[in-house]
């Protein structure tokens, strides 16, 4: 079994000449620090974010006195620049893409050193927004790099394999938070910086460590939005309200509910990314050997149950089991990047990449806001829109062909 450990060649990565022992060709050795760049930034993502995002409700709720109304706010506002992720491509008119994503992980650990300094509800706004530009430009084009390097026979295990390493840098930061707060007495405003602090101090060191990688397929400079990617679209937006309904509500329902503090809930999260540590190579390499259709639909049917679950749960222990089966079925979402990766033209790749990220987050935008109201008065309600959202994804996953391909994208064609 692949783990974190195995994921990084970290001999290359501490040493740019430590590979030159073994024999490979130029290309090869060009493949794995490709690889080695793309899961080195990969782990520091989580480790930065997480601990933004396991300390956000019990923080905003103490010293900002936030309810539902208002943290459905943040959240909306938190993924404006997710719609605004098509803007990427402009970007990338003047800026390689390799360097973008360097940029955007600063950018995003700096919006996490800045957020306790802000504990009102218009600075909460403020720092959120500029955290969140620097994390969804990195998604956008760590997704297109990884689709454009990596070959299409091994992204599926290769996607497993990085979400083990993002599991890896979202383990630390919740232990570290949990050791951290409770047993050494750091608040809110250490964490922070602590976690802002290091994503800055290790970007920097992968700008100086790694080479510019060579350029594959010339990417289109320009919005890419074809009739044949349609399906990939729908899904695309379903993951997204999908994604929302979890990320802002199954955990503030944890607190506000069930009353968990935010250790509590770094150990709820420790429990989840110790399965994407342990299984998630293994669930992309079956995604691989199965299908694209075969695993969505396993994912769909599952999500239906929990969010059912979540509707009328009254049990903190079952919430929380709950809890941990909806995000490891979180990894057999890859299934949905391997599927545009065989039937995408090369060259639309980052292009649609941003794309998708826009049409990902046009749910996105408003779910947050909109649900938040209608939670105040049945959160019940909130969950069962998230099932039937899965019911609709797994009759549209049932259309992906057995071997999909450019000009078989769909069953219908």
């Amino acid at each position: 079994m692949v783990t974190w450990r195995d994921a990084i060649d970290w001999r290359s990565l501490c040493n740019r000449n430590a590979v030159n022992s073994v024999s490979h060709t130029p290309s090869q050795l060009s493949a794995r620090s490709q690889q080695n760049f793309l899961l080195a930034a990969a782990f520091i993502m989580p480790l930065t974010f997480s601990v933004w995002q396991a300390l956000l409700n019990n923080f905003v709720v103490e010293k900002a006195a936030f309810t539902g109304a208002e943290i459905g706010m943040l959240q909306s506002l938190r993924e404006v620049p997710g719609f605004l992720a098509f803007t990427a491509v402009y970007v990338l008119l003047v800026i390689r893409e390799q360097r973008f994503a360097l940029m955007s992980l600063l950018v995003m650990s700096v919006g996490v050193a800045l957020t306790p300094f802000f504990p009102t509800v218009y600075g909460l706004y403020t720092t959120t927004v500029v955290m969140s530009l620097g994390f969804h430009y990195f998604e956008t084009i760590n997704k297109s790099l990884t689709l454009q390097w990596i070959p299409k026979q091994e992204a599926p295990h290769f996607m497993g394999r990085a979400m083990a390493v993002k599991a890896a840098g979202a383990l630390l930061a919740y232990s570290g938070i949990w050791i951290l707060m409770e047993w050494v007495g750091v608040g809110y405003t250490g964490m922070y910086l602590l976690a802002g602090a290091i994503g800055v101090v290790i970007t920097l060191l992968l700008w100086a460590r790694f080479p510019q990688f060579p350029e594959g397929a010339a990417q289109h400079k320009k919005l890419v939005f074809r009739q044949r990617y349609w399906l990939y679209y729908a899904l695309t937006f379903l993951g997204g309200a999908r994604r929302q309904i979890f990320m802002v509500f199954a955990g503030f329902m944890m607190v506000e509910k069930f009353g968990y503090s935010a250790a509590d809930i770094s150990l709820l999260y420790l429990v989840n990314y110790l399965f994407n540590l342990f299984f998630a190579p293994r669930i992309g390499a079956w995604v691989g050997r199965a299908g694209e259709r075969v695993a969505l639909r396993v994912e769909y049917v599952g999500l239906i149950m929990v969010f059912t679950g979540y509707a009328f749960v009254e049990n903190a222990n079952v919430a929380a089991g709950l809890y941990v089966i909806d995000h490891l079925f979180f990894a057999l979402s890859i299934a949905i990047n391997t599927y545009f990766q065989k039937i995408a033209d090369p060259k639309d790749i980052a292009a649609t990449s941003s794309v998708s990220f826009t049409i990902n987050h046009i749910a996105a935008v408003f779910i947050p806001a909109l649900l938040g109201l209608l939670w105040l008065s049945s959160p019940a309600a909130v969950f069962l829109i998230g099932a039937g959202i899965a019911v609709l994804s797994l009759a549209l996953s049932n259309l992906i062909p057995d071997s999909p391909v450019a000009g078989q994208e769909t069953r219908l064609a």
